[in-house]
This record gives C-alpha cells, structure tokens and sequence, in this order.
C-alpha cells in the first residue's frame, strides 16, 4: 500500500520505500535541530533528499555489478564463489559447471549478503550462455588441479580445450566482460583466451588478466615469516609469469634487500615453488584451492574497485604488455593500475639487482615457448 503513494515531504513528490522513510528519519532530525526549513509546506527538495540518500547509504548500497565463476563446483571455484557472495560489490552471482553449481549456489544463497546467486549446469537449455549473458566479470579457475609428480605443462593437455571452449562461450555472450584467467598453465592459458577473443572479433587487452596474485600473496607471507614482520604491511612486486621460475620476486624493491645471500635464495625459490609444497602437504588431495581463491577474490574485487573508478588501484597481473613485445614477448606479469575501463597503466618493472636480471633472462626465455604453446594450440585446432 504504501509503495502507491507519493511522499508528502518530497517535491516532487516520490515513491515510499523502507529505505525512503528511513532517510526522513535522518533528515528530519536535522530540521527539527534548527536548519532552515524548507518551502512548500515543510517538504524537503528531492535534491536535498539525495545528497543525503547518497551520505547516509553509500556504505550499505552495493554497486550492481554481475559476475560470473566458470568452474564454480571445483576446490578453488567453491571458496571463490563464497568470498565472492560476501564482497558487497557483487548483487548478481553466476556459478557454472558441469554438476554441482546448483548446490553450491543454493548453499551460499542462504548468506544474507546483498546479491543474488544462481546456479547453472550444462544439462539445462543455454545453461552456459544464460550463466555468461551480459555479465560484468568472468573468472575461470574450470578444469583439473594438479597432482604429485605433475608440472603445469602436464595440466596443459586437459585445460587447453576447457578454457578454450569457455573463452569462446564468453566471446559469444559477454563480449565486454572482464575475464580473470585463474586455470593452469596460466602462462599458456592467457594466450589461449585471447587468441580465441581475436578470431571473434572482440578482443579487449584491457580486459584480460592471469590472475598472479597468489604469487605476491606467498612472497609478502613468505618473506615475513623470515624477517619476523607483520605480512599484512608486505609489498612484493611479483613479475614474469607464473609458474616455477618465470616467477621473479622483486626483493630488492623492498626493505629486506640486505638479506643474507643464503636466506634470499632459499625464499626466491619458496615463493617460486610454492605450490608444490601444497600439492606434497595435500598428498594428492588437491593443490593450493583456499589460497588460490583467496587471491582470485582479492584481484576480483581490485577489477571491480577500478570498474567503480576508485583511485591507485594497482595490482599484479599477466597482461597483453608492451615491456618485452619487441623480444616476442607478448604477456608478462608486473604491476597494473585498473580503471572503469579495465587496465589503465602497466607500470614498469624498474631497478633490478644482478640477481634478478638473470633471472629475468631465464623467465623470459621459458615464458616465450609457454605463450606460443598456447597460441599455438588455437590456431591447431
């Protein structure tokens, strides 16, 4: 009933809402304390109305952002698709997979946070591109995780074809949407992706990232864990690419750059490695899902921080680069500034000591024969 009537202290006069009523509440409160009251009948103008909607509310009133995990009933998707329900930037949550998405969509849509979650299979009628259809952010961790014994390249195999295939869907139903690359072998995953949105006609380098943040996250936690500082204060410029040792840590950009030869070796080689130290832990069990969708939520919700147009939103991520295209090198991982429109800067590496510059040698001639892998296996096909 009360939707039906107009407000009788607005001009013009509004619709009544909860929320609406509870702005009186807070304007009214100044009038009564001896602000100048207002003409027409003690009503308050729509404009003051709004200036105090927007102060009063910004903090509860989520931005309607549409996002979409492809691979949503894996070890990463799950825990993703839960950070993802919780982050108030998210109104629209998609989950698809080939089986299991309904579940977890029906689990997590019992979370009272401001989104709606829905969960789509294969099985059903357009059920990809009803998952995919004018969303604003793809994430793909679909396909296997990795096991004892095998590297990236052995992933390759199997999650060339699903993330190629997903691409495609995406191209088709989402054209403008942001697509995070979460699946292995990233490094060969990416290319993979945009090659497939070139042949469509609606490749947007702005808009396609290999999520890396996992990289940075393990060296910030890695090198507190030797320096005996707090982790959440570290910064560690993660750049190359992301597997083995495509994966350069920048330690002397930081505050520990006096560390002992020895100490700074061993931790290189930790963050590097790091996630065969999971699959080992896991002993066949899985790989790093929990930190993984840790860091795939926390590079989401910094795309969507720049979508919102937020200032010096800079993260790591592995992006069509100019840094190295004239050695062939079409994508590398550095620092990024995001913006409404996706990428908005690509900051350069800077200073390096020896050591990395080594290592930037080695990276770059690993990361080279992983982007024509994928490159490759498009145009194969």
């Amino acid at each position: 009933m009360l939707a039906r009537i107009g407000c009788l202290y607005c001009i013009p006069p509004l619709k009544i809402t909860n929320t609406h009523i509870d702005i009186h509440y807070i304007i009214r409160g100044h009038l009564r304390k001896g602000r100048k009251k207002t003409k027409g009948k003690g009503r308050i103008p729509y404009t003051m109305l709004s200036r105090v909607a927007k102060r009063a509310f910004s903090s509860t009133v989520a931005n309607p952002y549409k996002v979409t995990v492809l691979g949503a009933g894996g070890g990463i998707g799950q825990p993703l698709s839960l950070l993802l329900k919780l982050n108030h930037k998210v109104t629209d949550l998609r989950l698809y997979d080939l089986k299991g998405a309904k579940g977890v969509a029906t689990d997590l849509s019992h979370i009272p946070t401001n989104s709606v979650v829905k969960g789509f299979t294969p099985e059903e009628p357009d059920g990809l591109n009803n998952a995919l259809k004018d969303t604003d952010m793809v994430l793909i961790p679909a396909g296997v995780p990795r096991k004892p014994g095998m590297t990236r390249d052995d992933l390759f195999a199997i999650n060339a074809s699903i993330v190629r295939d997903l691409a495609a869907a995406t191209a088709e139903s989402a054209p403008n949407a942001a697509i995070l690359v979460i699946s292995n072998p990233v490094n060969s995953t990416v290319p993979i992706v945009a090659q497939v949105l070139k042949n469509k006609g609606v490749y947007n380098p702005k808009k396609l990232f290999g999520v890396t943040t996992l990289d940075s996250i393990r060296a910030a936690r890695f090198i507190s864990e030797v320096e005996n500082t707090d982790p959440t204060q570290e910064r560690v410029n993660v750049i190359g690419g992301h597997s083995g040792i495509t994966i350069i840590p920048l330690i002397s950009q930081t505050n520990h750059k006096l560390m002992s030869d020895d100490k700074r070796h061993e931790l290189i080689h930790r963050i590097q490695f790091g996630g065969d130290e999971v699959v080992k832990a896991k002993n066949g069990a899985g790989s790093a899902t929990l930190s993984m969708a840790h860091a795939g939520a926390k590079f989401a919700n910094a795309v969507l921080s720049g979508f919102k147009g937020e200032r010096d939103v800079i993260e790591p991520s592995f992006v069509d680069s100019p840094l190295f295209k004239s050695e062939g090198i079409e994508f590398f991982a550095s620092p990024v500034t995001l913006g409404p429109d996706g990428i908005e800067k690509i900051h350069p590496i800077g200073e390096l000591s020896s050591e990395e510059e080594e290592m930037l040698q080695k990276c770059k001639e690993t990361l080279k024969k992983n982007i024509e892998k994928g490159v490759n296996f498009v145009a194969s096909k």
